[in-house]
């Protein structure tokens, strides 16, 4: 079956649905949209709400007491529901009645609870995804219920791996799926679901990588024949630089699906790197507006030529800068790469920058304290192995001597590399006083 009118999918990120207020400006978006034509909204977790889950998760793995934070986190979610629905019956706990059955406010956050109290010392990655995939499933139960749009749940319909906290999509199954199931409800009004989410084919509840709501958005495009996808965020498009790191930001009208993907991939936090790719491949326009100014002109990510662009300014917080030394003081060959690679590789450490000499090999990742431990135990046999944490990775794309000069002044670089297009370094995460 397929859709007679163009299908447009929304995604809206956690500042967009951060409390009652903002709910009420996504309503009056939604409603704008032309009736009759198909529309998908994704939505992500309210707020910080994946953040405090990360916390409940991370004391009840240890053993800690999670009550208070918990407690917190079901006052936030009754309260904002409480105000969008001042009408709806309260349960025995106090609880507003929204959504139904499993999909329930109060049956989620019982599921919550239920799980915390589960969890177990092992199998790390396997149970945070169980547990932090509650900040979706409670944003979107609250939305549907406030702007009147079908709840449906994601996770039986994308199908991953089972690469827990970064899972890999089936992309036959999951088009299976989703064709089979939600074409049919497109006639029937505004569909809303999970972002960040998928499911293994036992049922177990996968993530797609933080940040990863934009990238469902792309997935459901893609298996639907999306005619758009529209991003809404708290900025006016796809700025060259974070408003809130650099001033006087400049919006891009209009910027080609290849240097959106490098941006991506370089760390700009407007667009998740996953998401550009199935756009691409299928040509589904992608459109970032601003949820605070609907009618704004925001940017369009297609398929197109332009003249050079202004430097983009893209900043990476959290970096810890490796450096491994053959232990018999030889050079780094191929033979030591190819260790040091199938290592990270297994660890799921990604390389945001990489650089040799005759000795030595150097590598910035993401800081995550586990997995680097884990790469230490795994080579200290063979490798001399230091490393520093709490570094910044810069990147410049499009760079101009000015552009290096305003960015490096007052730094300190531990490492530096500079390509035809793109300049990049690493440097303490505060500037040494002048």
């Amino acid at each position: 079956m397929q859709h007679p009118l163009p299908l447009s999918v929304y995604k809206f990120g956690g500042a967009s649905v951060k409390d009652a207020a903002a709910i009420r400006n996504l309503h009056g978006i939604l409603q704008q949209h032309p009736a009759g034509q198909p529309l998908i909204v994704v939505v992500s977790a309210m707020g910080k709400t994946t953040n405090a889950l990360e916390q409940l998760f991370h004391l009840a793995h240890s053993g800690q007491d999670y009550r208070q934070p918990l407690e917190a986190l079901r006052r936030f979610h009754a309260d904002v529901a409480a105000e969008l629905l001042p009408q709806a019956p309260r349960d025995e706990q106090g609880l507003p009645a929204c959504g139904a059955g499993e999909a329930s406010l109060a049956a989620l956050l019982q599921q919550l609870g239920d799980r915390l109290g589960a969890v177990s010392k092992g199998e790390y990655d396997r149970q945070y995804d169980q547990i932090v995939s509650y900040g979706e499933l409670l944003a979107t139960c609250i939305v549907a219920a406030a702007t009147g749009a079908r709840w449906l749940d994601v996770r039986p319909l994308i199908r991953t791996d089972h690469a827990w906290r970064e899972a890999r999509v089936d992309w036959a199954t999951t088009e299976r799926h989703l064709r089979e199931q939600v074409l049919p409800l497109l006639g029937q009004g505004v569909v809303l679901t999970q972002g960040f989410l998928g499911g293994t084919s036992s049922g177990q509840t996968t993530t797609l990588g933080r940040e990863g709501s934009d990238y469902t958005a792309a997935i459901l495009a893609y298996c639907l024949g999306a005619s758009s996808v529209t991003i809404w965020k708290d900025v006016a498009g796809l700025l060259n630089a974070d408003p809130k790191i650099f001033p006087n930001p400049v919006r891009y009208p209009e910027i080609s699906y290849q240097e959106t993907i490098e941006m991506a991939y370089y760390g700009a936090s407007v667009i998740h790197p996953k998401t550009i790719k199935p756009l691409a491949v299928r040509g589904i326009p992608l459109y970032v507006k601003s949820f605070l100014d609907p009618g704004a002109a925001g940017t369009c990510i297609h398929d197109c030529k332009h003249a050079g662009l202004v430097p983009a300014f893209i900043r990476k917080t959290d970096q810890c800068l490796i450096s491994f030394e053959a232990r018999d003081l030889t050079f780094i060959s191929e033979e030591n790469l190819e260790v040091i690679f199938g290592a990270l590789a297994q660890l799921r450490l990604k390389i945001n920058l990489m650089q040799n000499s005759a000795i030595s090999f150097s590598v910035c990742t993401d800081w995550h304290e586990y997995r680097v431990r884990k790469l230490l135990e795994a080579l200290r046999e063979q490798f001399t192995i230091y490393y520093n944490t709490g570094l910044e990775l810069y990147t410049i794309k499009n760079y101009t001597p000015e552009a290096i000069r305003e960015l490096t002044q007052g730094r300190e670089l531990l490492l530096e590399q500079r390509t035809r297009q793109t300049f990049q370094f690493v440097s303490r995460t505060t500037p040494p006083s002048s």
